[in-house]
């Protein structure tokens, strides 16, 4: 025997124990690796997206070398997701490799780039690449395309996936360069069917030495595998295994609709949040404000799409942003006649800082989508515009510094986490259902309660976000982005931006506020705010909860005026000139009779000049208020009682020197009483206060939203001392009858 003459049987037996030494006796031990820069990765991307910078991201951390193929030049490949094309990729790699097609120590591993991230090094693709002892290994799909006729040429594989996927592939430089070199057809003939009718052609599959990646030891495509994929943190660092061939592929690819589930793996791999580090990429490509002379031009589109709780105090949070008015430009969208005289309050305030402010009114009757299209558009042909910040009313933006941090963290779409106080609720989707509505993600809750803190790709946000301007003008130039078949506006914003491969994310990186409730919003009292203590508890208590009321617990401010008379402050101004408004606009005051349909037995003892918090339908609100807020400063206050919290009669009471000055002695019926007084003595009324007689205790100067607390029956005889002028106002509980 000469050279490497050997039999063809005993030839085949060496290249499949020896695949590197086909002449045995040369070397029988174990192949060497490898080397790592014998590794070219090719891809092919004539734009660059956000999942191409992904993709490279992913190549750097790992130390790849990456060959870019198509850069500038018209894609002419076809459609892309669910129709066939792609032979423009062929064509590029046809032209490329024939410079490396006499390197026979080679390999090159092509991947697409727009949906694929790597999860592992070259050092790892390159060792299961040699373990194949195959020259070229293609992906391998479960599912058949495009042409499903061509079932039943495939080899037969009795365990593991069956169909080529043309979207990854790895081999020698000369043996892939001999599968590409056959390409003579057009760039939107079909790339994946190229490949595959060479694979099953029995004589051309053996003779270059094609085999698949049957178990996705190396390629991992998503599309009819999402059920065998799970994410995986090993050593504190996440990888996407197979669970179904116990497996950990190197590349992952979100082929067909399958992007939102790579989009969630993308979050985590190769290293963008590990459970030690967290976010290991919120820092990188970001910008610093404070380091620019001038701050970037940004357009605040404000909507008010249905009747919303505490609007004026959403709108004048915009004139309290940390951020420079002159760089600020407002568009709102009012769709509610209710809210009209709110708008031009702040209109009249805005105004002297903001220079452009546009209104659209409900007189133009605009649809929801109409009125989001318009907005973007006020950014959108503006070439100054460097951002268009979204906010709708019923969001509670309570970190002044939220315009900044977004900006800072240099996203094309970007939103600030907001949640629904003590739920789940929040302004972002971690995954879709099949039919594009809410599904929950794995980490969905994580998120929420800052258990897993960073910036994170999501499907689907709401209610808030930062997009640039650029971006509006560039891959978002279409006018009507809020317009999709049958969908809300959000959600077909979304979709168009999914679509179109713009990343949308959402960050938890710090506090930036809530959503507020809107659904059983009443608009027909007269101040509507003062029932949302069970829809919106928080803003309630910011609303009318006087800001002293927690130093009753930390500093003892309670005073004691009188013996076992209890002193200190609960409501805020604004509490009490709402409920003597609601009140007076009721305007049913029961004339102090002694005859009264309104309580048991229709007789009153000791009447007042009142109206029962009952009569508008504020009494469940009143006794849920008592609860909360009276009941600890009673167990403080009388130690080792426990109140139930509950009151049979609650009233306001008006007193005016014309109707009823005065009240003449009596007990309570109650186990204590707390009075509050709504209004302010010497500006309001002149006179008025109360007299203990046991004690001969008088107080003569109430102050405005601080209660007495007094016991009521038995020990606490009082009066009311006469109104000189004005009118006095005070609310009162009978609690624990």
């Amino acid at each position: 025997m000469r050279g490497c003459a050997v039999r063809p049987q005993l030839l085949l037996l060496a290249l499949a124990l020896h695949p590197w030494n086909p002449c045995l006796g040369v070397d029988s031990e174990k192949p060497v690796s490898i080397p790592t820069d014998k590794l070219l990765v090719i891809t092919v991307a004539t734009k660059e997206s956000d999942g191409f910078h992904r993709f490279m991201q992913s190549a750097k951390y790992f130390n790849y070398t990456v060959k870019v193929l198509g850069q500038g030049e018209e894609w002419r490949g076809g459609d892309g997701i669910n129709s066939i094309g792609g032979g423009q990729k062929v064509r590029l790699m046809k032209e490329a490799l024939g410079q490396y097609a006499s390197q026979d120590d080679l390999v090159v591993l092509f991947t697409e780039c727009f949906d694929v991230v790597f999860a592992g090094g070259p050092e790892e693709v390159l060792k299961k690449f040699q373990k194949t002892n195959h020259k070229v290994v293609f992906a391998a799909d479960g599912i058949l395309w495009p042409d499903k006729r061509l079932a039943d040429k495939y080899p037969t594989v009795h365990f593991g996936k069956r169909y080529l996927n043309s979207g990854g592939f790895i081999g020698y430089a000369p043996y892939i360069n001999r599968i590409v070199q056959q390409w003579n057809l057009q760039d939107n003939d079909d790339d994946q069917l190229f490949y595959t009718k060479i694979y099953i052609d029995p004589l051309k599959r053996e003779a270059i030495n094609i085999t698949l990646d049957h178990k996705c030891k190396i390629f991992q495509t998503l599309n009819g595998a999402t059920d065998e994929v799970v994410l995986k943190f090993e050593n504190g660092k996440a990888r996407a295994k197979n669970t179904f061939y116990e497996t950990l592929p190197v590349t992952i690819n979100g082929n067909g609709p399958t992007k939102i589930l790579l989009n969630y793996f993308g979050n985590y791999i190769p290293n963008s949040w590990t459970q030690e580090n967290g976010c290991t990429h919120c820092e990188s490509d970001t910008i610093n404000l404070s380091a620019v002379d001038v701050y970037p031009s940004v357009t605040i589109g404000v909507f008010i799409e249905q009747p919303t709780p505490f609007l004026p105090r959403f709108l004048d949070t915009l004139l309290t942003l940390d951020y420079p008015k002159e760089a600020l430009k407002l568009f709102i969208h009012n769709k509610e006649v209710y809210h009209e005289k709110d708008i031009k309050v702040f209109f009249d305030k805005a105004k002297h800082e903001i220079s452009t402010i546009k209104i659209v009114g409900p007189e133009e009757n605009l649809r929801q989508a109409e009125a989001r299209n318009m907005g973007m558009d006020f950014c959108r042909q503006d070439e100054k515009c460097d951002y268009y910040f979204s906010v709708d009313a019923d969001v509670v933006l309570t970190n002044p510094k939220t315009l900044k941090i977004l900006i800072e963290q240099n996203r094309k779409i970007i939103a600030p986490l907001v949640t629904r106080h003590g739920k789940l609720w929040s302004n972002f989707w971690g995954a879709l259902s099949p039919d594009g509505y809410y599904a929950r993600s794995e980490d969905y809750v994580d998120i929420v309660q800052g258990n897993r803190v960073g910036v994170w790709n999501v499907p689907y946000m709401a209610n808030v976000y930062l997009i640039k301007g650029k971006t509006l003008r560039s891959e978002m130039n279409e006018r009507n982005y809020f317009v999709r078949d049958k969908l809300d506006p959000d959600m077909a914003l979304c979709r168009n931006a999914r679509e179109m491969g713009t990343f949308m994310y959402i960050s938890n990186r710090h506090e930036f506020g809530r959503l507020l409730s809107t659904a059983n919003y009443n608009i027909s009292h007269y101040n509507n705010d003062l029932w949302q203590i069970f829809e919106n508890p928080v803003d309630w208590k910011e609303k009318y909860i006087n800001r002293d009321y927690p130093k009753i617990f930390t500093e003892n401010i309670v005073e004691q005026p009188c013996p076992d008379v209890f002193w200190f402050p609960i409501f805020s101004e604004k509490a009490c000139d709402e409920l003597v408004e609601e009140m007076e606009h009721y305007g049913q005051w029961s004339g102090g009779k002694h005859h009264d349909s309104r309580i048991s037995g229709g007789y009153e003892n000791v009447p007042t000049d009142d109206i029962h918090m009952k009569q508008i339908d504020l009494e469940n609100v009143w006794l849920h208020f008592i609860r909360e807020f009276i009941a600890p400063v009673t167990l403080k206050v009388f130690a080792g009682y426990y109140t139930k919290g509950f009151a049979l009669l609650n009233f306001v009471v008006k007193y005016s020197p014309d109707r009823q000055r005065s009240l003449r002695p009596h007990h309570d019926a109650s186990t204590f009483t707390i009075n509050i007084a709504l209004n302010n003595v010497g500006e309001d009324f002149q006179g008025g206060g109360c007299k203990f007689l046991r004690y001969n205790c008088s107080i003569e100067s109430p102050r405005k939203g601080w209660s007495f607390m007094h016991p009521g029956r038995l020990t606490h005889l009082h009066e009311g001392l006469p109104v000189k002028n004005g009118t006095r106002y005070i609310a009162v509980s009978f609690i624990d009858p």
